[in-house]
């Protein structure tokens, strides 16, 4: 998160001279956009990499302004294509998210809160939303306005769990290895397992191992099925709350959110009221950091490191336009 820093002002100082008349900001206009305080650390990037951003003006009647160089505005031309690439994976995702609901519906207000994370654009209601009325459709219930899903698609009530799986169910075959067990790190190639990816300090004991072993074999239902079927005592709704939340951060861009944000679908999801306990009890599946001011939980599996492993054409977009800097850093 902390090399995610000078990426994420660049972008965001792209997007803002994006959006203004002639792709040129005002420099006096940089307070109104960001703030007082948040207008010098973009100031600071723009003297820093004069490879992305050009300050023009400032002579006779003309005001300083930024804007960004040629060849930055060559790699921001690249970024329509990677929306365009997007649209079906959001379309789809945003569909599951709703399959996972007890209603298969969520409030658009809560939708929208995590839109960010999913990768929405801006105009989602009307790009996507409108855009594809045989999937998505806004009714207001008791007043409030909620995104309904129009249709069920039993080929998506597949987990990012599930595909791992099978995905690696595919190589032990054939590498002709048939035997499984749980190995000392705690995973094992089963339908019920879940990945785990320790500290590099943690030693599990014995006893550690085989009760993680009994859970890691444990059944459990779909988190696709509806969860007012089950009992949340039973210990296998526990583990299927444990699969929701990592269904849900595999719906994110980055495998990631703010744990306010997971929280604020406790209704939607029958999330355990204490959710951050059950984040930590999971600290093999889960990641949890404060840095940055607030909670954010990370799905362990998807990074190698500090980067992540799979990524989604807009972030690769990201990517390569915040390597005009010089900077080697992964979104």
């Amino acid at each position: 998160m902390d090399l995610q820093k000078k990426p994420s002002l660049i972008l965001q100082l792209k997007s803002i001279i994006q959006s203004q008349n002639h792709q040129r900001l005002l420099l006096r206009d940089l307070e109104k956009e960001v703030g007082f305080v948040a207008k010098w650390n973009f100031m600071s990037i723009i003297e820093k990499y004069p490879s992305i951003f050009r300050v023009g003006g400032g002579c006779g009647k003309e005001f300083p302004f930024v804007t960004l160089t040629g060849k930055a505005e060559k790699v921001a031309r690249e970024e329509g294509e990677a929306r365009n690439l997007m649209e079906p994976i959001l379309v789809k995702n945003l569909r599951k998210l709703l399959m996972l609901s007890i209603d298969c519906r969520v409030p658009l207000e809560k939708v929208e809160f995590i839109g960010n994370e999913l990768g929405l654009p801006h105009d989602f209601k009307k790009s996507l939303i409108f855009k594809y009325p045989e999937y998505f459709s806004i009714k207001v219930i008791n007043g409030r306005a909620y995104l309904n899903l129009e249709n069920w698609d039993s080929s998506l009530a597949v987990t990012a769990r599930e595909e791992r799986f099978a995905r690696e169910r595919m190589l032990q075959s054939a590498g002709g290895q048939n035997k499984v067990r749980i190995t000392k790190d705690g995973n094992y190639l089963g339908p019920f397992a879940f990945k785990m990816c320790y500290a590099a300090g943690f030693r599990p004991n014995k006893s550690y191992l085989e009760e993680l072993g009994k859970w890691q074999k444990m059944e459990f239902p779909s988190p696709y099925l509806n969860a007012r079927r089950f009992e949340v005592a039973d210990p296998k709704t526990r583990k299927r709350v444990v699969a929701v939340l990592h269904e849900l951060l595999s719906l994110t861009m980055e495998k990631r959110m703010i744990s306010a944000k997971l929280d604020a679908f406790h209704s939607e999801y029958r999330l355990p009221s204490k959710l951050v306990l059950c984040l930590i009890k999971h600290h093999g599946i889960f990641y949890i950091t404060n840095k940055g001011a607030r909670s954010t939980v990370f799905l362990k599996e998807a990074y190698d490191g500090t980067n992540l492993v799979d990524k989604c054409p807009i972030l690769m977009f990201n990517d390569k336009f915040v390597a005009l800097s010089g900077r080697h850093v992964t979104l």
